[in-house]
């Protein structure tokens, strides 16, 4: 095993100037990526904290679904640091909004066992809790050597994945084990993560923590208030978080929605930063009239296409449209989160692509409270088939709330075992 970590610390260093490359090329797109690069090499101020609880959320979806979770250990360790880190702005810009002053945040280092040791020593962690899918070798390791107890919650593994970590499943196998304790989302994650070299008595089934996601009171007024500005009366429809290669069908099927509701408002929400432009752009090339958040605040009542190129908004506009399309399940992204739209009674349409959410779409797609479609060519129909019949709207909605308010209590289960895994740490 030593020597399998050596060849894999190795190949990273020697991939450091790769990545920072890619860093580099993604700045140009979104100029964020050229900030900060010495965080990711564990080199910043020491915010002079100890025994905090520190929490891993890669970009701004894993740091939404982490939010009931940081919500409830603030509340419960009132007295104690927290300390976030993300890997992207896009995630980092998320921890500030919410949390500015309250909690230390820092981009992860990347996984060197010098730049892990430089950040350890500065924040200085009681409890890691890591979120979701982020296996680090070197972290896993250096955490046990100080006898930091790690927490993965939320945790799921795709077949995609389990087979991609390939020459070095036997060092991720090691990484795995040491943790203290997993909380899986779903009884074939926990297979998956068994597989891969999880303990059997330090796993458990927890569900999603973003069935427990907060959905503010005041969201319906503001969607209410955002349909007056551009016609209440009008049928919105909402496509969010889509990924390059899926803009040109949901563009297509807006054309087809024109031509059954002249009136007909698109909501366009492209999943990352960089793409804002571009995708405004594709709509005016389309010939419909467009708007975009930042120059224009809100559609008016002549907007064809309102592209939403802001972060951190997504849910308001969900609760302004009647029918949700997700994206990055035309292309093999595997989807995104289909539980926000759900959470506001908003009919779901996706893609054939869902394996990051596999069991949860399953669900949703099962309870009626969601339609799959095999690919963009049928997206148009679907969302007139929605749009023109709203008995059907209201059920698959309702359908979809009830599912949502089904799972909850991931959270609640997820603190326990913290509360736990802490006091057996101090001795009580």
């Amino acid at each position: 095993m030593r020597l399998r970590r050596f060849i894999y610390t190795l190949t990273m260093y020697l991939l450091t100037p790769v990545i920072l490359y890619r860093l580099a090329v993604r700045g140009l797109r979104y100029r964020e990526y050229f900030g900060r690069w010495r965080e990711r090499f564990g080199f910043f101020p020491d915010p002079h904290i100890r025994d905090s609880i520190w929490i891993h959320a890669v970009s701004m979806g894993e740091v939404n679904a982490a939010m009931p979770l940081i919500d409830a250990l603030m509340q419960r360790y009132q007295d104690t640091p927290f300390v976030i880190t993300t890997v992207t702005p896009t995630g980092s810009e998320r921890v500030r909004r919410v949390y500015g002053e309250r909690v230390f945040h820092v981009y992860l280092p990347y996984d060197l066992p010098a730049s892990i040791r430089r950040f350890l020593d500065r924040v200085r962690p009681r409890l890691a809790v890591v979120m979701e899918t982020e296996i680090w070798p070197n972290l896993f390791f250096e955490c046990q050597a100080r006898g930091i107890p790690l927490i993965v919650a939320n945790a799921r593994l795709s077949e995609k994945s389990l087979r991609g970590y390939g020459p070095v499943r036997p060092l991720a196998h090691s990484a795995v084990a040491s943790a203290r304790y997993i909380a899986a989302q779903s009884a074939t994650d926990a297979g998956r993560l068994r597989e891969l070299g999880a303990e059997p008595e330090r796993l458990g089934i927890f569900g999603n923590l973003k069935y427990d996601m907060n959905v503010p009171g005041e969201l319906a007024d503001e969607g209410r208030a955002m349909r007056e500005a551009w016609g209440a009366r009008r049928p919105v429809w909402i496509a969010a978080s889509t990924h390059e290669g899926e803009e040109l069908p949901v563009l297509k099927a807006h054309a087809a929605v024109l031509r059954q509701f002249p009136d007909a408002l698109l909501l366009l929400a492209p999943r990352h930063p960089e793409r804002f432009k571009p995708v405004a752009l594709d709509c005016r090339s389309f010939g419909f009239v467009t708007r975009t958040r930042s120059e224009d605040g809100l559609a008016t009542i002549d907007t064809q296409c309102f592209v939403v190129d802001t972060l951190g908004e997504l849910l308001r506009f969900y609760a302004a449209a009647d029918v949700a399309f997700v994206g990055g399940s035309l292309v093999p992204i595997g989807g995104h989160n289909v539980l926000e739209p759900a959470a506001l009674s908003v009919p779901v349409i996706v893609g054939p692509q869902t394996f990051n959410f596999a069991e949860i779409t399953a669900n949703l797609v099962e309870s009626g409270a969601a339609l799959r479609i095999a690919d963009g060519d049928g997206l148009g129909a679907c969302v007139v088939r929605l749009l023109a019949d709203a008995a059907l709207r209201q059920r698959t909605g309702a359908a979809a709330r009830a599912a949502f308010e089904r799972e909850q209590g991931g959270v609640l289960r997820t603190v326990e075992v913290v509360e736990r895994v802490l006091a057996e740490g101090s001795g009580e």
